[in-house]
């Protein structure tokens, strides 16, 4: 099990795995940000390792350099991976930021599991039916012709296909492998596509990006938060191999936790998509995030009733399923 030092250590890599990207919204640092500030309650504060990597007091270097064991520079690097390969294959900020952090964790090129990781998260981002392109806007109007058909929508199945999707991620949360936290946001970017094309929209990546980030469900956000909450309960795993401690049992007696924050974001990102794909994308800002944070108390509420669901999903899951739910 991994010291508090090297937890802390660990969680100052993903901030900056988060931060790398320069190009990143100020919606998605918001939600980085927000992120941090609602987990200060921990034992170990992710609000003050959040600021201690922005003041320059924690580098890359030197949170590397806390972690003793190879194991935990591994699993370090893997979820560094999954944060920059949140929402694609990373950029050449993310990618130098990547060899950075292998150099500075002894990680050799040769290194079959890390290499493993990296194909895993390439594999995960690449299985995305989203083209790349950056979004202006998310908030605002449709431009004229880009609506490319207008036939009735089929509410009933995008309801059911969000709760599976609700269920599935929930379900992913559970698992202590790194390769299961890597899929839930591609997952729900797949789920917004999936409305947006039924409304008549052929999303880019960008926009979706954009549309989650602002609505408050940041990307990378949501990425570093999953693996803190493991990392802080002391659930987490290697790309393919078990937790550190307790695998699947211990995670599910975090269940209330975990899975109900990841289930009722998924279930108000879908939801908060129909009304905003179906009201042609015209949304005040305000509006936005006001009907996001409503559906996501919504979406808590929702995981009580699927609780059952959503434990049985994950007893059923394996991790060389994962990358192929993303890819359906």
């Amino acid at each position: 099990m991994m010291s508090p030092i090297e937890q802390k250590a660990v969680m100052g890599i993903l901030v900056h795995a988060a931060l790398a990207d320069g190009s990143k919204s100020d919606a998605e640092r918001n939600a980085l940000r927000s992120m941090s500030g609602a987990m200060a309650g921990e034992a170990i504060n992710p609000w003050v390792v959040y600021q201690e990597v922005l003041s320059g007091k924690v580098t890359v270097e030197t949170a590397a350099a806390e972690l003793q064991s190879n194991e935990a520079r591994l699993l370090a690097y893997e979820m560094a991976v999954g944060v920059c390969d949140t929402d694609g294959v990373p950029n050449a900020a993310e990618q130098a930021f990547l060899d950075r952090l292998r150099t500075a964790l002894r990680i050799s090129n040769a290194s079959a599991a890390a290499n493993d990781a990296e194909q895993a998260a390439k594999q995960i981002a690449a299985a995305i039916p989203v083209a790349s392109g950056t979004a202006a806007s998310a908030a605002a109007p449709v431009a004229e012709g880009t609506v490319e058909r207008q036939v009735p929508i089929n509410l009933a199945g995008l309801e059911k296909r969000i709760l599976n999707h609700a269920i599935l991620t929930g379900a992913l949360e559970l698992l202590p492998q790194s390769l299961a936290t890597m899929a839930i946001v591609p997952l729900q970017m797949k789920l917004v596509y999936a409305v947006g094309k039924e409304h008549g929209y052929t999303l880019d990546r960008g926009h979706i990006r954009d549309f989650m980030a602002t609505a408050g469900a940041g990307l990378a956000a949501q990425a570093v938060e999953g693996y803190a909450r493991k990392l802080l309960g002391g659930v987490v795993g290697s790309l393919l191999g078990g937790g550190m401690i307790g695998g699947l049992g211990r995670a599910a007696v975090r269940t209330g936790t975990g899975a109900a924050i990841t289930f009722g974001a998924t279930y108000a990102i879908g939801h908060l998509a129909i009304r905003y794909y179906g009201g042609g994308r015209k949304m005040e800002l305000a509006v936005l995030k006001d009907t996001y944070a409503k559906l996501l108390e919504k979406g808590r509420n929702v995981f009580a009733e699927n609780r059952g669901a959503v434990e049985q999903r994950a007893a059923t899951l394996t991790p060389g399923e994962v990358i192929q739910l993303v890819k359906e």
